[in-house]
């Protein structure tokens, strides 16, 4: 059976995000003093107890206001009240109980589900200052003492939440098996879009406000074409353009996401083409052996005659030219368009990713292709390639046993990489190539 699901919700800037990252024992959730930082819902495992649970940070709740960011986090929180089995929410002993909190109780009332009340920030321990008890006002109960930095009370509110929970023998889910597909590329390219597109629900906040999704969120999609982990990650900037602590660590975040993964679908902004940004970005998944895609998205709204796409293809692959082996698709996140083949390839690619030759099969082609072009020589010394192996997947790594390491040159080695993937494939994958000198130097 599927772990329990707890919520912590509560107007912005009251710790929710620093109580949540204190129970699940990791940094996981952006923590900083700027009201609505925390924008979707981010997901960890808590245990206490011998239970295991999943637990949710939503973005603040703000009943009221017309700002569009803040209106939809009041959706993510109302979608992390529907999927829960039991909801924290957490208050602030220092603003007191304020017109907002009266509003959210009211909102968490009508749920029907049960309700622990944390009034954070209590960081002394012992006698109970008076404030606190103006918290009964609110009509969800008695009220637990908490501090989200220093820890102090989050074992009774753990042992409230165990009330709650069913009591059936909890079991991981088990994503093993799943392939894990990290979302990745510039502000506005429409990852989030793209993830609600593979979910089929509304999950992330989209906007046309660069930046919109600070923190990287897992998503367990489950169809025909088998069972995937989307990672949608905050878009990546150039370090150069990175000011403020949030921004920075969402990079870090991002990048963390994508070591995560085995397979990035790097989105390009199809009216906006090819920038110096993706590059940069595609080049992370690159150096760490992932494999990739490069996915064209808003294609919808480009003006096309039968050579658009050949053209943009062409143009794509001179300017991907050091990750010629990742295949492009051109997609609609908002249309839905080519959804189904984007989960075909990904699939594709992360066999590819995982592939593994036989010792036999790779001196035989790598005889061919010495046979076909005759290895370099340096000063009357000719390079011989004894024998090659794989020592591993993800990339696959090829180890060459070579009489001398200078004679292999870089343009060689691509030489017989690419013999490789003329008769394996290895398609979306980049691959390793690592040189051993099996005669020893001469002195």
């Amino acid at each position: 059976m599927a772990r329990s699901i707890v919520a912590i919700v509560g107007r912005p800037n009251v710790g929710k995000s620093t109580l949540f990252n204190k129970l699940v024992g990791s940094r996981v959730a952006i923590v900083d003093d700027t009201p609505g930082v925390t924008r979707d819902r981010i997901f960890g495992d808590c245990e206490w107890l011998n239970r295991h649970f999943t637990l949710i940070d939503t973005g603040g709740i703000e009943p009221s206001g017309d700002d569009i960011i803040l209106k939809q986090m009041i959706r993510q929180a109302q979608l992390a009240i529907d999927s829960a089995d039991v909801i924290i929410f957490v208050t602030d002993i220092r603003t007191g109980v304020v017109s907002t909190d009266m509003d959210v109780a009211a909102m968490l009332q009508k749920s029907g589900k049960p309700v622990i009340l944390a009034v954070n920030k209590c960081d002394t321990i012992g006698e109970l200052p008076p404030d606190f008890y103006e918290f009964y006002n609110l009509g969800l109960g008695d009220p637990i003492a908490v501090s989200s930095v220093h820890g102090h009370g989050t074992g009774d509110l753990l042992d409230e939440v165990l009330k709650y929970l069913p009591s059936y023998d909890e079991e991981a889910e088990d994503t093993d098996d799943c392939v894990k597909v990290a979302v990745i590329g510039k502000p506005n390219v429409g990852k989030s879009s793209l993830v609600n597109a593979v979910l089929g629900e509304n999950r992330m906040i989209v906007s046309d406000i660069a930046g919109t999704t600070r923190d990287a969120t897992d998503s367990l999609v489950e169809n025909e074409h088998g069972r995937f982990v989307f990672i949608d990650t905050a878009g990546l900037r150039r370090k150069s353009k990175v000011y403020d602590q949030v921004e920075k660590y969402s990079v870090i975040r991002a990048r963390m996401a994508v070591e995560r993964s085995t397979v990035c679908v790097i989105m390009i902004d199809a009216q906006e083409g090819f920038t110096e940004q993706d590059s940069k970005i595609a080049g992370i998944a690159h150096e760490m052996g992932k494999g990739c895609i490069i996915a064209v998205n808003k294609w919808d709204a480009v003006e096309k005659d039968g050579k658009t796409m050949d053209s943009m293809r062409k143009k794509l692959m001179n300017d991907f030219s050091f990750m010629s082996y990742a295949p492009i698709i051109f997609i609609s996140a908002k249309e839905g368009t080519r959804i189904d083949r984007l989960f075909e390839l990904i699939k594709f690619v992360d066999s590819q990713n995982a592939m593994r030759i036989s010792t036999g099969k790779l001196n035989e082609v790598l005889a061919d292709a010495t046979a076909r072009v005759q290895p370099p020589s340096d000063k009357g010394r000719r390079l011989k390639v004894f024998y090659m192996t794989q020592a591993s997947t993800r990339p696959p790594t090829f180890v060459c046993f070579v009489n001398s390491a200078e004679l292999f040159h870089y343009s060689y080695q691509r030489y017989i990489d690419n013999r490789i993937r003329e008769v394996f494939g290895l398609e979306g994958t980049p691959t390793r190539m690592v040189i051993r000198e099996r005669e020893s130097k001469k002195k």
